[in-house]
């Protein structure tokens, strides 16, 4: 398994919205994940900055690259780009995060 870590940037005002469209999660765009080899995903926000924090495991043969083409992502990317930064695509602003600590 690898852990994977990454940052993305919620709009202003918005922390209420993101968590109402996280509580009422798609099970279809729940499903896809979980078929791609995402397990243990959780996101975290830091209030002061706006920013979210994403960590996720995922198996050793996962088949995330073809979540971006599949349409259930696009639409869930749409529906959260209103709220979030996000390409002009609807994909959000996500930048790596490099492990620097990990306690075992």
């Amino acid at each position: 398994m690898e852990k994977i870590a990454f940052r993305m940037r919620l709009n202003p005002g918005q922390k209420e919205e993101y968590q109402k469209r996280h509580d009422d999660i798609w099970p279809e765009l729940v499903a896809l994940l979980k078929d791609a080899g995402i397990q243990d995903y959780s996101i975290h926000l830091d209030e002061e900055t706006n920013l979210l924090f994403g960590v996720f495991w995922r198996k050793p043969d996962h088949k995330m690259d073809a979540l971006p083409a599949h349409h259930v992502m696009q639409r869930w990317w749409t529906h959260m780009s209103d709220i979030m930064e996000s390409h002009p695509s609807g994909e959000p602003v996500v930048a790596p995060l490099e492990t620097m600590f990990h306690l075992r």
